[in-house]
């Protein structure tokens, strides 16, 4: 088998009115994301250096995204033992997820761009194999992600993609503003591992359910916020507004998501340099009843629908 280093990385540019957007096949990464000469998100410039990225930049993770603890979870009857990666945890579907694995491109158009993806029986040690698909569509000044997954027998699946927002702020997102819909996040354990409890946001972990600055107070953000519910055309959410005016609104079908302020972020990109914000199903659900299920079957297939759409403040 060739060495997955050594093989070149595809990429695929979409555009649209003065939006562009760069895919790559590996991971099904999104390279980059423009308004005009203005970057939206970070990425590296050479598509190689994906893979040896520890940060998960613009990549899709799962096959489920965020933390499973223990490593393993009970379905059917049958305790499933995954791969670890982070400690005894398992990490955005370990250290054979999505994120690491070339996609196939199947179908591109000036604005659209198709990527598939298979994973086999047992990858990783999750039961059953599945048929992935996303579809990216950069229609200005929105980016809209769909993502499908098809099982062959119940499987957990939770899919979260993982830019780092910029807005064009050159060093860190600490003076933009964020407001989310939610005011509630999952309580999480000794390593960093949701076990059950729901709590009100502003006691421990900072509360954006009016719009403020990420600031220091939100250098340490690394939470799973609760929405209230998801987002409709008029009710993005999140907000993340640069000090430029520049204003991302985020609309989504998932639960909730994690938000990142990228503090452990090191080597070409300063801490903070970037916010993620990774809509999926309740982290580590496979093994707290109390959560929303994630389980997927053959007639209960995977989907989801992130719209990112940018406008400028006007002051």
């Amino acid at each position: 088998m060739a060495d997955p280093k050594r093989m070149p990385v595809e990429q695929v540019l979409l555009e649209d009115g003065n939006m562009s957007v760069s895919l790559l096949n590996y991971g099904a990464i999104t390279q980059g994301w423009w308004l005009g000469e203005t970057p939206l998100i970070l990425g590296y410039e050479n598509p190689q250096d994906y893979l040896s990225d520890p940060f998960y930049l613009g990549a899709m993770v799962g096959r489920v995204a965020n933390r499973i603890g223990g490593a393993q979870f009970a379905l059917q009857g049958r305790v499933h033992h995954l791969t670890a990666n982070e400690g005894p945890t398992t990490l955005h579907g370990g250290p054979s997820g999505l994120s690491r694995k070339y996609w196939d491109i199947v179908k591109t158009s000036p604005n659209q761009s198709v990527l598939s993806l298979t994973s086999p029986k047992g990858e990783g040690g999750f039961p059953g194999a599945v048929n992935f698909e996303v579809h990216v569509e950069l229609t200005c000044p929105r980016l809209i992600y769909t993502i499908r997954a098809r099982p062959d027998r119940p499987t957990p699946i939770s899919i979260a993609q993982h830019n780092y927002y910029t807005l064009g702020c050159p060093e860190d997102i600490m003076d933009c503003r964020l407001r989310l819909r939610s005011n509630r996040v999952l309580e999480l354990d000794a390593r960093s591992v949701p076990f059950g409890d729901i709590s009100a946001a502003g006691d421990n972990v900072p509360d954006f359910a009016l719009s403020r600055t990420v600031g220091a107070e939100g250098r340490e953000l690394d939470h799973y916020f609760v929405f209230d519910e998801s987002g409709t055309h008029d009710h993005p959410v999140a907000e993340v507004t640069a000090p430029s005016g520049l204003r991302m609104n985020l609309y989504s079908d998932q639960p909730g998501a994690q938000v990142y302020a990228g503090a452990h972020l090191s080597g070409r990109f300063s801490p903070c340099a970037g916010l993620c914000i990774e809509p999926s199903g309740y982290p580590n659900a496979v093994n707290v009843p109390a959560f929303p299920s994630v389980i997927h079957t053959p007639d209960n297939p995977y989907r989801q629908t992130l719209t990112l759409e940018i406008s400028e403040e006007r002051s």
